[in-house]
């Protein structure tokens, strides 16, 4: 078995206008470095759309219809608010996103691969249960998650090394019996959110920020003191990673100094944890990085760790 990755055309159909840092450019820059030799047995699917079942896991259907009730017509670009946008294509891409990780699941369960990459936009960790934002339409990550227990894996963790805190997953898993959520983000950040005292109800919530500026050790040290213990404790059934890589010290859109090195690290040391308490089950999503070169580097380097692991 190896890792599978899966992805969609559609994806590329999601237009957020001129200018905005999540173009459809990302998904090609990560399409093209996976098609190195070095990535020659890596599993490759399509992604099938999400069912309305599927995601009313996670969201309200006031959601769902408010949100393909703004798509524009052809050619054109609509505004969810200051910083989501949308086109035509933006409703089959936001399918295709969240329903990617929901048969990653299925896959990883069946043990038809290892683990799983979803290669997809738009994003998914801003979007809360009745809410699109931060550039997100549907909690992705959350809605794997939520499939998964309803698959029958009672104790689901979620960990987010995106640079900006998943408010959306984390309300969304909020007071989910079974249900683990840590992040790593940058301190003061949109969306304002992930203090250390926001520790969810029924479920496990466990937020790191760290100062603008923080690089390498700061995180490293956020995962091995703080985030992998309460991971490796909570002994999850299936893992998910909201894998944003824009905490790379070459991201536009923040201020933490990581380096690839890094995101590979943190990757081998989930996968531990995965291989420990559930049999290797884990599946990572795509979630922010805007600068196409570092993510085209970061990508290969977590997929590759998700190949070896």
């Amino acid at each position: 078995m190896t890792t599978l990755l899966l992805t969609h055309p559609a994806c590329l159909g999601h237009d957020t206008g001129p200018y905005h840092p999540e173009c459809a450019d990302r998904l090609v820059a990560i399409t093209h470095i996976l098609e190195h030799e070095d990535f020659l047995f890596l599993q490759r699917d399509e992604a099938p759309k999400a069912t309305t079942e599927q995601l009313l896991r996670a969201h309200s259907m006031d959601h769902i219809d408010h949100v393909f009730g703004l798509l524009p017509g052809a050619g054109e670009i609509g505004q969810i608010d200051d910083d989501t946008f949308i086109s035509a294509g933006s409703g089959e891409a936001a399918l295709r996103a969240a329903g990617a990780v929901c048969a990653a699941v299925e896959e990883v369960a069946a043990k038809r691969c290892r683990n799983a990459f979803c290669a997809v936009r738009p994003p998914g960790h801003h979007a809360e249960r009745s809410a699109a934002m931060g550039f997100c339409l549907f909690s992705n990550t959350a809605i794997g998650a939520l499939h998964a227990q309803a698959r029958g894996f009672a104790r689901v963790a979620v960990i987010d090394f995106d640079v900006h805190h998943g408010n959306g997953t984390q309300q969304i898993l909020w007071d989910t019996p079974g249900a683990f959520y840590a992040s790593t983000h940058q301190q003061d950040a949109y969306p304002y959110s992930g203090s250390p005292d926001e520790q969810g109800e029924r479920g496990v919530a466990v937020n790191v920020p760290l100062p603008g500026g923080s690089g390498s050790e700061a995180f490293r040290d956020a995962y091995s003191r703080i985030i992998l213990p309460r991971l490796s404790s909570f002994e999850p059934d299936f893992v998910f990673i909201s894998a944003g890589f824009d905490a790379h010290a070459a991201d536009p859109m923040a201020d933490l100094r990581l380096q690839v090195a890094d995101f590979d690290w943190v990757t081998r040391q989930i996968l531990a944890i995965a291989d420990r308490c559930c049999d290797g089950r884990l599946v990572s999503v795509l979630e922010g990085g805007y600068d196409t070169r570092a993510l085209a580097a970061c990508v290969a380097s977590h997929v590759r760790a998700l190949m070896e692991g």
